[in-house]
């Protein structure tokens, strides 16, 4: 213990003295919907299901995204005779959508709290042979409970961005001595790869990024078929995963379009579900209807605000062009690879640095799709609404610039079973 940082020292510290309230914060979470009633005591590190005897892939991943990055992945992995894998996160949400999408000899947990005791017994149970941690999950407690069990460990996927990587350089004894107990980084892009590196992480590879190999996101029929009969033929422009303060960009970009396209239809899907009544508000006297409230876009609507969670799939399959949220203000941009996938183009804001190879490859395809302002984002979708014939060639532009992103899934399962000794790096 002498040799550790005192920033661990103080985490770990912190921790201990803040377990006996753990329970009472899951109550509450639990009161406002964040856990699952059935399945709390996962979270203090309790296990729900017996261990699966032979080999076990341990892989962490924080909500529904990363989580789906991983199931191409997963699925290789579970080639191996007699291994299983197990996936944990930490929402409702991706519990939910794990137990419809993982494959025979894959199950879900929820991940435990970082406290050394619910690691302490998580591992006990499950005796992983490897960690796998998706993106940036960095959690001090199970990484060192995990090295000091032999579990051997890696980042998947690693992204860091230039404001975390900042933060983590003011504390560099603390951010060495975590990145240290990693056997291997796999950094989605360059820039990751080499923010890692600083930081003192050892045997960093580029292998690209999982989420160019997930699989398209799921639309359930039926409810795809209401909606399109829903739309008809109006133009559409969908606003995917948005956040605070980018319908104000939006919404008059939708009051321009409707001057010269009078049945205009702009679906909002908030990032956040929570947020569907705030986007109520804003669009005024906008004629405005709610998903969440069992509403379909009628004739008369002119914002479909779909305010309910895992549905994008749907709304990418019934416009021809997306503004991706989270770039017009500095959050770094969602993920443009989901619309891309399924021949929806691309539009976004400056700030993508979140997924910047993806959106580069994407507006390189396509030739635009980079916008600043309401007039800009009006510009575009405008033309696709106008042009069916250039706004289908805008879509397979995007989905050529995903393809071109391909392969990161069988350079990470090659690393990973070198890791577990079953194959050469």
């Amino acid at each position: 213990m002498s040799g550790t940082p005192w920033g661990l020292l103080a985490y770990r510290t912190a921790t201990l003295m803040l377990a006996p309230a753990i329970p009472f914060a899951l109550r509450g979470r639990l009161k406002r919907g964040k856990e699952d009633a059935t399945r709390l005591g996962e979270r203090l590190g309790h296990a729900s299901r017996p261990r699966p005897d032979g080999q076990l892939v341990w892989i962490h991943g924080a909500s529904v995204g990363e989580t789906l990055s991983v199931l191409p992945l997963i699925g290789k992995l579970l080639e191996v005779p007699g291994r299983h894998v197990l996936v944990t996160s930490g929402t409702v949400t991706s519990s939910r959508m794990m137990a419809e999408r993982l494959p025979p000899g894959a199950f879900h947990q929820f991940s435990p709290l970082d406290t050394p005791g619910a690691i302490a017994r998580f591992l006990a149970h499950w005796r992983p042979d490897a960690g796998l941690f998706v993106d940036s999950e960095i959690w001090p407690n199970m990484l060192s409970q995990a090295k000091r069990a032999g579990v051997k460990l890696a980042i998947v996927n690693g992204r860091m961005s230039e404001r975390s990587f900042r933060g983590w350089r003011y504390a560099r004894r603390t951010a060495a001595a975590i990145m240290g107990l990693f056997d291997v980084c796999l950094a989605a892009d360059e820039d990751t790869a080499r923010r890692l590196g600083e930081l003192g992480a050892r045997d960093v590879r580029v292998t690209g990024n999982l989420k160019a190999d997930a699989p398209p996101l799921p639309a359930d029929p039926a409810k795809l078929g209401e909606l399109r009969a829903a739309i008809g033929g109006r133009p559409v422009l969908l606003a995917a995963s948005t956040h605070p303060g980018e319908e104000e960009s939006l919404l008059p970009a939708h009051d321009r379009l409707r001057r010269t396209l009078a049945d205009f239809l702009t679906i909002i899907v908030p990032r956040h579900a929570g947020r569907g009544g705030d986007i109520a508000m804003l669009c005024g006297t906008r004629q405005a209807v709610r998903r969440s409230q069992g509403a379909l876009p009628s004739p008369a609507d002119a914002i479909y605000i779909a305010d309910t969670m895992g549905e994008l799939g749907l709304f990418y399959r019934v416009a021809p062009i997306a503004f991706v949220g989270g770039s017009l203000v500095p959050h770094g941009g969602q993920n443009p690879l989901e619309p891309a996938r399924l021949g929806c183009a691309v539009m976004a804001g400056p700030h993508t640095f979140n997924f910047t190879a993806a959106y580069d490859a994407i507006f390189a395809a396509q030739g635009e799709g980079r916008v600043h302002a309401s007039g800009e984002i009006a510009a575009l979708a405008g033309r696709a609404a106008a042009d069916p014939a250039f706004a289908k060639s805008l879509g397979e532009a995007a989905a050529r610039g995903a393809r071109a992103l391909s392969g990161a899934m069988a350079r990470t399962a090659a690393a990973v079973e070198a890791l577990l000794g079953h194959a050469d790096a």
